[in-house]
């Protein structure tokens, strides 16, 4: 943490504690609070932790009034539009881009842990053919720790390394076989002679029957989805494997609590009820009756996939994703499936409206991903598992950089306790 000679001063009670200011490379300044319990007898009180800085991270960087994200200072647009998404791996977990020589090894490395120990294809059978994908990823993920045992000693900095290698190359082929099991077809072997998303793409499409062949703009766009998702700061689920590693859990079991927090419909679910609500509006004449639902503030309806609780401006993935979605819509043809166009005219109202726009509802980058996963052929049951592959790099990345941190406690939140004070206990006779 860098020094600084500016302080803050809470004066309370006839008590009076000095706090240093940090000033961030670019951002808000943050007050160290660490002595404030120890000098004040006192907590803060910060539900939802929207105003409390938690950790040191140099990874992801988002200015929500500007709408602007940042991987490692490059803006999210350039690395969407000129960069891969294992090159965006390899500056997520390394901090710079890599040489055509790195790259090569890395996207390699990647390639040759692909493939899952062939007992987890029996761990896999254990579960019900109807459960969701996310809760058959959230249990194969955890058990992964059985079976990668040279990997699991967070202190060895080789095998942080090759953890985090292990969980980029498996998690598609994670995903890939949840679903294959959810709808009820073989499993597929990864493909080492495919890119990373026609990899992913194939595992999910292909059957022994025929053959299946990757369409590149489907491999492009679903490169694109990878890459918009790959990190987005200290998030739920972000700051869920950051509080599960700081115990020291193994990081297969930190991932496998970071998919689960994902699961949530307010987190990594909102591309799925985006699209649950565009089937619920059904029509495009009902359009009207749902816009006046969602500009009432006496109606609990809320439109999905619009807005975004960070950027208080345009997400910068959206403006990304919606060329995708545009591309991927002429390719499939799609021109008279309601539900799509239930979504373009909301889009097109939501970028006119002045309510919309006054309020800066915009689409974001659920809206127009949920789109294109229905547009390939992906049941809104895989949307979540799909975001939980994609932010994997993000949350190694942030796990690794927080194992590495010389002064790293255990989580330890602390709380208004509102309940009863000291009473004793009364036999069940006098109750």
């Amino acid at each position: 943490m860098a020094d600084t000679k500016r302080t803050a001063t809470l004066t309370f009670d006839n008590k009076s504690i000095e706090m240093p200011i940090y000033a961030p490379t670019v951002g808000t300044d943050v007050i160290d609070i660490r002595k404030l319990y120890a000098q004040g007898d006192v907590f803060t009180y910060d539900p939802g932790f929207t105003s409390t800085a938690a950790c040191e991270s140099s990874i992801t960087y988002i200015d929500g009034d500007k709408g602007e994200l940042l991987y490692r200072g490059y803006p999210i647009e350039q690395l969407a539009d000129e960069s891969h998404y294992l090159e965006v791996c390899y500056l997520l977990l390394y901090g710079e881009l890599p040489n055509a020589t790195q790259l090569q090894d890395f996207e390699g490395r990647v390639t040759r842990h692909t493939m899952l120990h062939e007992q987890i294809h029996y761990f896999f059978r254990g579960f019900r053919r109807d459960s969701h994908p996310m809760a058959t990823m959230v249990g194969v993920v955890g058990a992964m720790s059985a079976f990668y045992h040279d990997s699991l000693d967070i202190n060895d900095e080789w095998q942080r390394e090759v953890a985090a290698i292990r969980m980029i190359a498996k998690m598609p082929t994670v995903a890939a076989m949840a679903y294959k099991y959810y709808v009820g077809q073989p499993f597929v072997y990864p493909r080492n002679d495919l890119d990373y998303a026609s990899n992913f793409l194939h595992m999910c499409f292909s059957v022994p029957a025929e053959p299946y062949v990757v369409n590149p703009i489907i491999a492009k766009a679903m490169d694109r989805i990878f890459t918009l998702h790959a990190d987005h700061e200290q998030n739920a689920s972000t700051s869920t494997v950051r509080l599960a590693g700081s115990s020291g859990a193994n990081p297969f079991a930190c991932i496998a609590a970071g998919i689960a927090c994902l699961w949530g419909p307010a987190h990594g679910g909102a591309n799925q009820a985006c699209l649950e609500m565009l089937r619920e509006i059904g029509t495009v004449d009902r359009i009207p009756e749902y816009i006046a639902r969602a500009k009432d503030k006496d109606d609990p309806f809320r439109l999905m996939g619009f807005g975004h609780r960070v950027y208080k401006n345009f997400d910068p993935r959206a403006k990304v994703m919606k060329e995708s979605a545009d591309e991927v819509l002429d390719l499939m043809g799609i021109h008279n499936n309601e539900t799509l166009k239930v979504a373009k005219e909301l889009e097109r109202i939501a970028l006119e409206d002045e309510y919309f726009i006054s309020k800066k509802l915009y689409p974001n980058v659920d809206f127009y991903s949920g789109i294109i996963l229905e547009a390939i052929g992906f049941p809104t049951s895989m949307f979540t598992p799909i975001f939980a592959l994609s932010r994997t790099v993000g949350w190694i990345s942030q796990w690794k950089e927080m194992i590495a941190e010389k002064d790293q406690k255990i989580g330890r939140p602390r709380q208004l306790y509102i309940g009863p004070t000291k009473r004793d206990y009364k036999d069940i006779a006098e109750r």
